[in-house]
């Protein structure tokens, strides 16, 4: 099992990025999908979060620019971030609970980093 990040870059403030973060193996399915982003000298922080019946989850600081979602046939999930802030600017990760077989536990996998710079 494996994630993939996809879509980082660089965009000026007020600008838009969506990411994307494919999960590629075999699976029996994703109860769990997240992003978190770490920016130089800062801990670790969730961004946005989706269960597989939908129910979202968003820090604060992003609430209402950024939309989380997922394409469960697809395996993927986006990301998509609207009016980025300088203070935006960090390393992006997806990271997922997978079951890979029915009545398996899951498991966290964690997809390596895009980086996402907001600057003018």
């Amino acid at each position: 099992v494996q994630l993939q990040a996809f879509g980082g870059g660089l965009v000026q403030p007020g600008g838009s990025l969506r990411l994307s973060c494919a999960v590629s193996g075999i699976i029996f399915n994703i109860p769990y999908l997240g992003w978190h982003r770490q920016a130089p000298g800062k801990q670790r922080e969730l961004v946005a979060s989706v269960t597989s019946t939908g129910i979202t989850n968003y820090a604060d600081s992003v609430k209402g620019r950024f939309t989380v979602s997922r394409d469960n046939a697809k395996k993927t999930v986006y990301l998509q971030m609207n009016s980025l802030k300088p203070e935006d600017t960090a390393v992006y990760s997806c990271n997922a609970d997978i079951r890979v077989r029915a009545g398996w536990p899951t498991r966290n996998y964690w997809g390596q980093g895009t980086q996402v710079t907001v600057s003018s």
